[in-house]
């Protein structure tokens, strides 16, 4: 099975980590097929684990004790990743330069009872929608800035998650596709 992790806090300040480096952790991990994408903690990798609960924890508790600090890490398939695309959550979000639609990847579900949307007390970020454990969030840059995941996001979502832009996870899921082909 080719997973996709979606892994937290990667090249952040005061975390940084090489790729090449990353890569050779899921390898010395038995993984096969290890490719990673940019340098904010995505990692493909083949595994004949089908529990995921299992796989993400040894994930997190290798790369925790190897790296020195906990790492969230969010496991999703390729067609997993399509139909959340295929879902288009943002269609009806008008893109402007002071916005980000970004997804939040978490490592459990997302309470369906969440009336949403849920808009941030300080204006900055709105969760439009989630499926399973997805969440589908606009970020209303303020001075430029993007908000912070601390504070909102993390009290609603919960803290054992990760962003990513909507279009880096369509570029992600084409580079999964074109490493299985």
């Amino acid at each position: 099975m080719l997973y996709i992790a979606f892994l937290r806090g990667m090249n952040v300040p005061g975390r940084s980590v090489k790729m090449e480096y990353l890569r050779s952790l899921f390898t010395d991990m038995g993984f096969g097929s290890v490719r990673s994408y940019i340098q904010s903690g995505n990692v493909f990798f083949e595994s004949d684990e089908t529990d995921r609960g299992v796989l993400g924890a040894r994930i997190r508790d290798h790369l925790t004790q190897t790296l020195g600090y906990e790492v969230a890490v969010c496991l999703r398939t390729v067609p997993e990743l399509e139909a959340l695309i295929a879902l288009d959550p943002f269609k009806d979000v008008t893109v402007t330069d002071d916005l980000r639609c970004c997804v939040v990847f978490t490592t459990e579900p997302v309470d369906p009872g969440l009336a949403l949307p849920m808009l941030s007390p300080k204006k900055d970020m709105e969760i439009i929608g989630s499926a399973g454990s997805d969440a589908f969030v606009v970020w209303y840059l303020i001075n430029g800035r993007a908000p912070a995941a601390k504070g909102f996001q993390e009290r609603v979502l919960g803290h054992d998650a990760t962003t990513r832009y909507f279009h880096t996870v369509v570029k992600i899921l084409d580079a999964a596709r074109k490493g299985a082909a």
